[in-house]
């Protein structure tokens, strides 16, 4: 444990900020599956914008964020 006081608060808000990041991106993840499950135009829309959202957030890195968006019209448009 740190002594200091700001290193103290520094803990705290990374113990925070951790907890937060991790529901997000287990949301994100439960979320996305339930999209990919069926697939249709709207739900194709509704999954690009989540993606976007958690690339703005810095959940996922924008380049996987277009490798995820590629893949999932490629999907659609197979189908």
């Amino acid at each position: 444990m740190p002594n200091i006081k700001s290193a103290k608060k520094r803990v705290l808000v990374n113990t925070t900020k951790n907890m937060q990041n991790k529901m997000f991106k287990s949301a994100f993840r439960t979320q996305l599956k339930s999209l990919e499950a069926e697939k249709n135009a709207e739900n194709l829309q509704k999954a690009y914008a989540l993606i976007d959202k958690a690339a703005a957030r810095g959940m996922i890195h924008k380049n996987c964020a277009a490798r995820k968006k590629a893949r999932l019209t490629a999907e659609f448009a197979a189908n």
